[in-house]
């Protein structure tokens, strides 16, 4: 329970960087709970959100670390950065990207095999692309992660599944 008027406040402003940067990875309540396998409860992270609950610095630095965001950065009164980039989900689809050329998209069409070849799933019409996976793809390319993304759309190889919109406005 909050004691003072104070108190509730700060948890107020707390709550509101955390539902900040949980909105802008895109995550829902019920997805924290399920990525972090249980560890972090909805109804918990309901009332960290709301300020209801103050969470104690060992459960904060926990709940920044999983987000991957410094502690200071949900502290109210601190010099925060830069808020990270919105998650993207970037889906290919395969047969859409067999069929490019392979003086464009070669590299990619070998990526995809050996990430294939590391999962055993040769059968997909679809890969999901992690964020880590964007970067080395950037870098094998020589562009940055949103000219990528552009490129992927120019290039028509993206599922529907894929949600990168405004990705150009995230870096």
């Amino acid at each position: 329970m909050l004691a003072t008027s104070e108190d509730r406040a700060y948890a107020r402003e707390v709550g509101i960087r955390l539902r900040t940067i949980r909105a802008q990875q895109g995550r829902s309540l019920l997805q924290v709970e399920a990525l972090s396998r249980g560890q972090w409860k909805v109804a918990a992270l309901g009332s960290y959100e709301r300020g209801d609950r103050m969470l104690s610095m060992q459960r904060l630095a926990a709940l920044a670390e999983f987000y991957g965001v410094p502690v200071h950065d949900l502290l109210p009164g601190g010099q925060p950065g830069p808020l990270p980039p919105r998650a993207v989900r970037v889906v290919l689809n395969l047969p859409a990207l067999a069929r490019m050329p392979t003086d464009d998209a070669g590299p990619l069409r070998r990526w995809v095999v050996e990430i294939q070849r590391e999962r055993g799933d040769y059968a997909g019409q679809v890969l999901s692309i992690r964020e880590g996976d964007l970067r080395t793809l950037a870098t094998l390319y020589a562009l940055d992660r949103n000219q990528l993304l552009d490129k992927l759309q120019q290039w028509e190889v993206l599922d529907p599944m894929s949600s990168i919109a405004n990705a150009s406005d995230t870096a």
